[in-house]
């Protein structure tokens, strides 16, 4: 059995992104590499799995294995589906986005539901989104950040979920952050197709709008600057737990 660590790769843009394929082979300098990946994009599905009808899958080439199915449904299938690891991945890494996931982004992103099965599978995991076309710098320093979580000791509990940006621009530096906010176009138009019927268009015109949050992955990369931003898994909000108790009132007045 090697002796170098198993890595899980995943995206949501495609097996054959270029993103992917730039961090899949920048990590094959240190690791055994299983890429498990959508057939085709699946860009904001979130952590949707398929559940109600089959899922097809091939082999693209020698530990490349294309799902029909969403980003969540391939590493889902990777850990469960016997024999296509040799083993438990050491890491599960998604990406590289092409795009920011940034701030409430990362409600919707596959890209970052591909990381967080795999945390969820107590595995520690991140996910990479980049602004920048150079998807082979952004690889480098992925590979980088992918040696530095295998080598820390994280505390006791649910597994290290981070989310990784890259700005537009040739980095200044790295910052540790916490989740922005982003705002955009939101509406929904009616539109009608050539026979006559209507359909809906979610979503406006134009990109985001990051909104200001000091210490934020929107400001960082703003500024310049590569975010990594430390995700959780835990999502009971204990601020609120009176609000609940409240709703929930007393035993007699049910």
């Amino acid at each position: 059995m090697s002796d170098r660590p198993l890595i899980l790769v995943s995206n949501d843009d495609g097996v054959d992104a270029p993103g992917n394929i730039a961090l899949r082979e920048a990590l094959a300098a240190f690791a055994d590499v299983y890429t498990v990946a959508p057939q085709t994009e699946q860009s904001a599905k979130s952590h949707s799995i398929t559940l109600h009808h089959p899922l097809r899958f091939n082999e693209v080439a020698e530990r490349i294995w294309a799902v029909e199915g969403t980003p969540a449904d391939c590493v889902y299938v990777a850990f469960f589906l016997k024999d296509l690891l040799p083993r438990r991945p050491d890491l599960v890494v998604s990406g590289i986005n092409h795009g920011p996931n940034l701030g409430n982004d990362v409600h919707y992103s596959g890209t970052v539901a591909a990381a967080r099965e795999g945390a969820l599978r107590g595995v520690p995991s991140i996910a990479l989104s980049s602004s920048s076309s150079d998807m082979e710098g952004a690889a480098q320093y992925g590979k980088r950040f992918c040696k530095q979580l295998l080598r820390s000791t994280p505390p006791r509990g649910q597994a290290v979920l981070l989310n990784v940006n890259f700005p537009p621009v040739p980095p200044k530096g790295i910052r540790v952050t916490r989740l922005g906010f982003r705002l955009y176009s939101d509406e929904v138009e009616v539109r009608d197709d050539p026979r006559g019927r209507h359909y809906l268009w979610i979503g406006g015109p134009g990109g985001a709008r990051n909104e200001p949050v000091e210490g934020a992955d929107t400001e960082a990369l703003d500024a310049g600057y590569i975010s990594i931003t430390p995700l959780s898994i835990e999502a009971t909000q204990p601020d609120h737990l009176g609000v609940a108790a409240y709703v929930a009132g007393p035993l007699e007045d049910r």
